[in-house]
């Protein structure tokens, strides 16, 4: 799979066990969502940091991804992907927890800034852009004065199960209206 129709979908967290349900690898969960609804398994890239597995969504050919570099490293991994790959700026979506978003609620949008997020600001800095779409998985704001660096890695909690179930399901269907019908549809659709 080398060409310019093909899509790369990366979802955004922390590799182990250890950081596998905290808020923070949101973006990660997705993709083992994706795969799971498609009957795949990702496995290790033989050339870049990540985890992958190719497959199609809707007809469309995609490579589904999870940088096994830590956050604040994720650009690395992901560029190695597009240029291995072949494809485009304008065909990769990352997935990632957002603060500013409340829990469960979706946003998508084409390029702007890193907003604090290391793993953002590494995409960014590896391809010295940050021409790419974004699916932002609202997480919430931290209770009280607790760090936002602390929370991001906090797991959900048993109350929140419902809330993140809902969220991890939308987001595959986010993926699949971008791919298939584009961002100013999506956002018409899912950007509540």
């Amino acid at each position: 799979m080398s060409n310019h129709d093909a899509w790369l979908v990366v979802g955004l967290g922390n590799p182990g066990p250890t950081y596998a349900s905290t808020r923070h690898n949101i973006g990660a969960m997705v993709i083992d969502e994706i795969a799971k609804n498609n009957n795949e398994k990702l496995g290790r890239h033989k050339r870049a940091q990540a985890d992958v597995v190719e497959t199609r969504i809707a007809g469309e050919k995609v490579v589904l991804a999870k940088p096994l570099s830590f956050m604040n490293t994720s650009g690395g991994p992901v560029k190695a992907l597009a240029t291995f790959y072949k494809i485009p700026m304008q065909h990769i979506i990352v997935l990632h927890d957002e603060l500013d978003i409340p829990l469960g609620a979706i946003r998508t949008k084409f390029g702007g800034g890193d907003n604090g997020h290391n793993g953002l600001k590494s995409i960014r800095s590896s391809f010295d852009t940050g021409e790419w779409l974004r699916v932002r998985l609202g997480i919430g704001r931290p209770p009280g004065r607790q760090d936002p660096a602390d929370f991001v890695l906090k797991s959900f909690s048993s109350a929140e199960a419902p809330d993140l179930a809902h969220l991890r399901s939308e987001a595959c269907e986010v993926v699949e209206s971008l791919i298939t019908v584009g961002l100013d549809a999506t956002q018409s659709r899912f950007n509540s």
